[in-house]
């Protein structure tokens, strides 16, 4: 069932300004990249970075979304010491697209303070400072009750290659019961095993789980919200990630998308992912997305690779 509200519900409202935090983001990123000062900082790793990009659009979405919606508690990645945020960061639209739509009856009476959102203000940070710009997004998960009901996704750098003249990046959004917008469903041709996995995270156990699938074709890409747009858009059949590393914010927003076209996210023993406020921050046993046949792929996890990730 679906609510038309006179006046839109909690959770629209949220979301019709995710959307447009979101799309600040976007152009945030492009203009971090196109003055040329990075500003990198490795936090744990030569892999694991950070930033002027990353600090910037955690100011601005968490500032942003705390400023209309106080009582929402807010879970981004990166650890920012408290500061005036100028106000040149702060988003105060909605997308007006959103507001019009009707609420799912189950999500009709949500407060605020029922509600947590997680955030990736640059997936595939990585990525970015190699220029690998496709792999990079903004993620934006809302979760209810331990589960992730609403996600915004921006893509800064969609259509970077497709010349002059091409709109440049773009904004997926999606609620449970509702759809998932702002792209085109494909689906990988039948029978055909295409992987996506990580890039610069690889390890035995990942290749190990990938190789037990058999797979046609094996994708090495960053960023866990570019794999899950590769799934919706019909270039992977499966996200197959057997390890830690990935996050809550990771995986939040994605999830949502592709659960709300009918796929599926798990770890890699099938359990579903918590995302309460109390829960701790690390996919320990991994990720294992699909849009169709998650058993086929479920059924082929290695038991040594299950007791390796323990939940």
């Amino acid at each position: 069932m679906l609510i038309m509200a006179s006046s839109p519900t909690v959770l629209i409202r949220l979301v019709a300004s995710a959307y447009s935090i979101a799309q600040k983001a976007g152009v945030i990123v492009r203009n971090v990249m196109a003055g040329g000062d990075l500003g990198i900082v490795e936090k744990t790793s030569s892999i694991d970075l950070q930033t002027k990009a990353d600090r910037l659009v955690q100011m601005s979405i968490c500032s942003s979304l705390a400023q209309k919606f106080p009582k929402l508690t807010i879970i981004g990645e990166e650890d920012l010491p408290a500061q005036e945020v100028d106000q040149e960061l702060i988003e105060d639209g909605q997308w007006e697209e959103i507001l019009k739509k009707p609420c799912p009856t189950q999500y009709s009476a949500i407060k605020e303070e029922d509600l947590v959102v997680w955030v990736d203000p640059l997936d595939g940070t990585k990525e970015y400072t190699e220029g690998l710009l496709d792999n990079v997004t903004v993620l934006i998960g809302i979760a209810y009750e331990g589960k992730a009901i609403a996600g915004v996704i921006n893509q800064p750098y969609y259509n970077y290659q497709a010349g002059a003249d091409a709109v440049l990046g773009r904004t997926i959004w999606g609620i449970l019961g509702l759809g998932a917008f702002g792209f085109q469903l494909n689906e990988v041709p039948d029978g055909k095993h295409i992987i996506t996995t990580t890039r610069s995270h690889s390890s035995k156990l990942v290749n190990d789980c990938i190789s037990a699938m058999n797979p046609d074709n094996v994708l090495r890409v960053g960023g866990a919200g570019n794999k899950i747009i590769q799934l919706i858009e019909g270039k992977a059949s499966a996200y197959v990630f057997a390890s830690p590393g990935c996050k809550k914010w990771d995986t939040c927003a994605p999830e949502v998308i592709l659960h709300a076209v009918g796929g599926k996210l798990t770890d890699i023993h099938g359990n579903t992912l918590q995302y309460h406020k109390e829960v701790k921050h690390m996919n320990s046993a991994g990720v294992l997305a699909t849009l169709r046949n998650h058993d086929y792929y479920a059924s082929r996890v290695p038991e040594t690779v299950k007791k390796a990730l323990v939940p």
